[in-house]
């Protein structure tokens, strides 16, 4: 029998001792509490509330004064109400927008590994949602190469807006494939339809629409022709039917779902509302007013004037205003409140175009009145039974009457006021001796100027290929 020495025998055990250690490390020293994987809805709440409540500010800061909804009370000079914007206006939203969509990707990705399909056509839609902003606010931006610091790319060549666009829009079919209704979401409860599957299949083919219809002047994307067959197949693309499907998100003012406002005194401080955008109200004698503006009252003394903002780009002191003006309501962010991604109104008033470029009268007029219906009633007021009985009010078969009413509807959307002025030229708004740029609505954002500095060579492609780089520069579709 063989014999081992004492040492020999103390060897070996150190050394199955240290195996078996060895064996079950990782097991012993992995912390339970720690994700060792993210999921795709642990990035979702932050990314849907982040963007939208942005986009609610974005709407208020410089969508309201290009758009002469509300501006700067006292204003003694520049101001974008007067078409002053500075060349790094845009610098936030080309922030924001990226940083957002970086995780959008990691969501998307995250999705893949899980083989989760709607986690999938979720993360496509919001892709979608954030391009598209973001090319309208800038032509030309990167996308192909962006977010891709990890791979080492940190210079991104810009995409044409025309890519963007065929891109997104084909991101958004493939999105309404993907959909499994019957599938539950199983990473938690998200914050804009509390996993109601079909509503988010809903605002992907809504969203569709948005897009077809933005790019319509374009003949090479067969726009008109491609909504037509959306319209007619509800069945293959659902879109909202109602308010209670539209991408509006609940602002509960529960942490960490609290207004954008941290004061919101701050929102109608040193304020007023544009008389243009009061003044279709008047006209109208429209419910939404009083849900969105305040009633004017004397300089001196007390008393009610009803609802008078004034001019956008007026010239002048503030004296000319003998009366203190409207000014925004400030329940509108004042928690419980809203943050509107994309209205149903929106959708019924897209139609109504649709109809009307097809000559089909009746049925524009029928989606044209649902869509004021809806605006009113999401903003909480009641719809009178007379309201198309007035001669502003009654559909007339003009695109010029459907984008007035499509300007109140995307009352606090974005930019999308905006947009859709640049695309139609609609609401024809009015111009003051006050306002620069040869009183011409600017059409886009300057790039940022750590843009330029940082990715020089392919801003300067990208500002050649555009036509320049200022505020006058069409993008693609407006062309």
């Amino acid at each position: 029998m063989q014999q081992y020495k004492p040492y020999t025998l103390l060897l070996i055990a150190a050394t199955l001792l240290f195996s078996a250690c060895d064996k079950d490390f990782a097991e012993v020293n992995t912390d339970p509490n720690r994700i060792d994987k993210i999921s795709p809805g642990t990035l979702l709440n932050p990314i849907i509330y982040e963007v939208s409540s942005f986009n609610t500010r974005r709407a208020d800061d410089f969508t309201f004064n290009l758009m002469q909804v509300a501006l700067p009370f006292p204003s003694a000079s520049g101001g974008v109400h007067r078409y002053d914007v500075a060349e790094n206006a845009g610098s936030s939203t080309w922030t924001t927008y990226y940083r957002w969509l970086t995780n959008v990707k990691e969501m998307y990705n995250a999705a893949v590994e899980l083989n989760d399909p709607n986690y999938q056509a979720i993360a496509l839609t919001l892709n979608a949602w954030i391009y598209a902003n973001l090319t309208d606010c800038f032509g030309n931006v990167p996308m192909t190469e962006a977010a891709k610091g990890d791979e080492g790319i940190l210079r991104p060549a810009f995409d044409e807006q025309k890519d963007i666009y065929t891109k997104i829009i084909a991101d958004l079919d493939s999105a309404n494939n993907l959909f499994v209704t019957t599938r539950a979401m199983n990473f938690g409860t998200e914050i804009l339809y509390g996993n109601n599957v079909t509503n988010w299949k809903r605002f992907c083919n809504s969203l569709q629409m948005r897009l077809l219809l933005r790019v319509s002047k374009r003949t090479e994307m067969n726009a008109m022709t491609r909504l037509r067959a959306m319209i007619d197949n509800p069945a293959k693309y659902p879109v909202f039917t109602s308010n209670d499907q539209a991408a509006v998100l609940k602002v509960t003012g529960l942490v960490p779902n609290v207004s954008p406002w941290g004061r919101a005194i701050d929102f109608t401080t040193f304020r007023a509302m544009g008389k243009f955008f009061l003044d279709q109200l008047n006209n109208l004698n429209d419910p939404r007013r009083d849900k969105f503006a305040t009633t004017a009252r004397p300089s001196t003394g007390t008393g009610n004037l009803g609802y008078m903002g004034i001019p956008s780009g007026y010239s002048g002191g503030e004296s000319q205003f003998r009366y203190i003006p409207s000014n925004l309501n400030i329940a509108l962010v004042t928690a419980p409140m809203i943050c509107v991604l994309m209205p149903y109104a929106e959708v019924e008033l897209i139609k109504s175009e649709v109809e009307l470029f097809f000559n089909n009268t009746a049925a524009s007029k029928a989606a044209y009145e649902k869509g004021v219906k809806a605006s009113v009633e999401q903003w909480g007021a009641v719809m009178p039974a007379t309201y198309f009985n007035t001669p502003d009010a009654a559909f007339n078969g003009t695109l010029e009457r459907i984008m007035l009413q499509k300007y109140i509807a995307l009352f606090f959307v974005d930019h999308q006021q905006w947009f859709e002025y640049r695309r139609t030229g609609f609401p024809v708004l009015p111009t003051a001796d006050g306002m620069v740029n040869n009183k011409k609505v600017p059409v886009r954002y300057m790039y940022p100027i750590n843009v330029r500095s940082t990715n020089t060579d392919n801003y300067n492609k990208a500002v050649q290929a555009m036509g320049g780089d200022n505020f006058n520069v069409k993008g693609w579709w407006e062309k």
